[in-house]
């Protein structure tokens, strides 16, 4: 399989990763040789070989802070924009793994329209191209005969789309609700404890939960975002963030903390999407509740299916390695339905 990375930060350094240390296990349990033949960053280079790139030297001129450390060699070709990429190097496979952008998902959607066009199956992790434009998306992969999968867009490395999609297929799911940002969760965790919330947010930034500017954690966004691909991929409904009512935990205190512990209740922020909208808020959660128990960066959700009543998943929503599991569970599928 011949893969164009786009976006090579701790996501797209994770795959890159588990595609090096388990290249012997991947090709005796699933027969799946995976070829890099190039990878783009925004802002330290972008590298094209059609015979593929060497991983270990790769990762290692990443860690050295660009591809211009990549050695030079016959064929390989440097410096090519990202829709270039997309357009014209010879891959089965395209993966985006940039940032996302959730008011315009560019330069991403463009990014994508182009690898269906020139004839490749696309694999994300960027949110903002399935949250804004998820039904084009589908109905282009199908028209071109193409796959897309996007696993990595919700909960990281926890299989919370393949859960809804596949292993519920059969039940109606008539709710989604769920801790989906695991920066909050933290925070929150942190609060419980004793700290203050500016404190648990320096706590958060520090140890790469956060971004220096934590806006769109802990205002809701980004769970607003997910919430989206769910609204979307569950009940097929196209919805945009002015849909819905979002709500950060700026406001939470440790009074409020305090007060909810002395009633056996838990704060968290709450993403909640039914086929007639949704909403991103703190809520205040009965212990017994199963999201009330989920504690750190993890993160969780909750479907409630007509079947088999509430079904919840618990799992790692946030790290590079984890993230790049998913994108590597969606490489392995395409594998498996191109042979089939």
């Amino acid at each position: 399989m011949k893969i164009a990375l786009i976006g090579c930060g701790n996501v797209g350094q994770g795959l890159l990763q588990l595609l090096h240390n388990k290249q012997a296990e991947l090709q005796d349990k699933y027969d799946f040789q995976a070829q890099v033949v190039a990878a783009s960053t925004r802002t330290r280079g972008a590298l094209y070989h059609l015979d593929g790139l060497k991983l270990d030297v790769l990762l290692g001129a990443l860690a050295a802070g660009s591809l211009r450390h990549y050695p030079d060699s016959n064929g390989l070709a440097r410096d090519w924009e990202a829709l270039t990429i997309a357009r014209e190097a010879q891959a089965d496979v395209l993966i985006e793994a940039s940032p996302t952008d959730l008011q315009t998902a560019q330069p991403a959607l463009d990014i994508c329209r182009a690898a269906f066009v020139s004839g490749k199956h696309l694999v994300l992790a960027n949110k903002g191209p399935m949250a804004l434009a998820y039904h084009e998306l589908q109905e282009t992969a199908q028209r071109v005969g193409k796959l897309l999968r996007f696993e990595a867009t919700v909960m990281g490395g926890t299989p919370s789309i393949r859960l809804a999609l596949q292993a519920l297929a059969g039940c109606t799911i008539v709710e989604a609700r769920g801790i989906l940002n695991g920066t909050t969760n933290y925070i929150l965790a942190q609060m419980e404890l004793g700290t203050s919330y500016a404190d648990a947010l320096e706590q958060a930034q520090k140890l790469g939960y956060a971004e220096a500017d934590p806006t769109a954690d802990v205002d809701g966004w980004d769970a607003a975002g997910k919430a989206l691909i769910l609204a979307a991929a569950v009940f097929g409904k196209q919805f945009a963030l002015d849909d819905l009512q979002v709500q950060g935990i700026r406001g939470i205190t440790r009074d409020n903390i305090f007060s909810a512990h002395e009633r056996n209740e838990t704060w968290k922020l709450i993403a909640r999407i039914t086929p007639e909208g949704g909403s991103v808020a703190p809520l205040r959660l009965a212990n017994s509740d199963p999201l009330a128990s989920v504690k750190g960066a993890t993160n969780a959700v909750t479907y409630v299916t007509d079947v088999l009543g509430d079904v919840t998943l618990i799992g790692p929503g946030a790290g590079g390695l984890q993230t790049g599991f998913a994108l590597l569970s969606d490489l392995l599928d395409i594998q498996r339905l191109s042979s089939n």
